[in-house]
């Protein structure tokens, strides 16, 4: 397995052997790490072991096809996200839709002009780079752009207060619900900390993630113990309908299910001095109690 690198990461699925070693001598000068598939099935395989950036893939392949390869990387949650780029012959307007349905970001008809390939695929980099900057369940800002937040505070001359509301059991939930009903969770938990912030209030609030699970909200000392009890009372009694129907009846039942649970934390420039955003994100998990 290749580990991550600074490069971008980019896998060409090519069987023109002579067309797939001159676009990768090509993106290697600009600063871009290679691997290459002749093979659609080798490119499924590759694409679980690699840290890939982006995917070139011919639709053409002398086993499954392009559409069936992309269909492949798309069910497979690891992949998912990994933008794809279609190489092809192929003109028809048809062909784009699918491939377009299938989640491609872009088309590239052959022949093409390197200078093209060059453009797209850093246009495409570029536009998953700012999508990275927030959380793809969510919509709400990435770690490292909250600690950024976090680090301009210790700076600041005004008052400020930061709420930390985590959640307990989520790798729990995952494993035994599967993905698609935790990622049905973060949605929700992200709406009732929105709600939170935004009740009985006009004031502006800052609201990213601290941890996969851990919303973190600036605002100002009046507000903060309000948001917190808000937030953190509102996914507690939610808890139980975030399972499944059977095994809410179990619940009710007297049975023993394991419920979603909830820490939150209150911290403010009052208590500073602060070293840094670490230091502060560090304090409140420390400070965290279950709610």
């Amino acid at each position: 397995m290749t580990e991550a690198t600074a490069n971008p990461l980019i896998m060409i699925v090519e069987d023109d052997l002579d067309l797939a070693e001159m676009l990768s001598a090509y993106l290697r000068v600009q600063n871009y790490d290679i691997v290459t598939a002749a093979w659609g099935r080798e490119a499924v395989q590759m694409s679980e072991n690699e840290h890939l950036s982006l995917i070139l893939l011919d639709i053409r392949l002398p086993d499954i096809d392009g559409y069936e390869v992309c269909r492949q990387i798309r069910t497979n949650r690891r992949t998912q996200d990994v933008p794809i780029i279609f190489l092809t012959e192929k003109r028809d307007r048809v062909d784009k839709l699918q491939g377009l349905e299938l989640g491609v970001v872009d088309y590239i008809t052959k022949p093409f002009d390197i200078q093209e390939v060059r453009l797209r695929v850093r246009n495409a980099l570029n536009r998953i780079a700012r999508l990275g900057m927030s959380n793809p369940v969510t919509d709400l800002p990435e770690m490292q752009v909250t600690e950024d937040r976090l680090n301009s505070l210790v700076l600041s001359d005004e008052d400020w207060a930061v709420v930390l509301v985590s959640l307990e059991r989520m790798a729990s939930f995952r494993e035994h619900y599967g993905f698609v009903a935790a990622d049905d969770v973060m949605r929700a938990v992200t709406l009732m900390v929105r709600n939170a912030v935004k009740e009985n209030s006009s004031e502006e609030a800052f609201i990213g993630h601290a941890g996969p699970e851990d919303f973190l909200i600036i605002t100002t000392p009046s507000r903060a113990s309000f948001i917190r009890d808000r937030s953190a009372n509102r996914i507690r009694q939610s808890s139980e309908y975030f399972l499944p129907v059977k095994d809410r009846e179990r619940l009710r039942a007297g049975q023993t299910v394991e419920l979603i649970g909830v820490r939150a934390s209150v911290i403010t420039k009052a208590d500073g001095p602060f070293v840094d955003g670490v230091d502060i994100r560090q304090r409140l998990v420390a400070g965290a109690i279950s709610v």
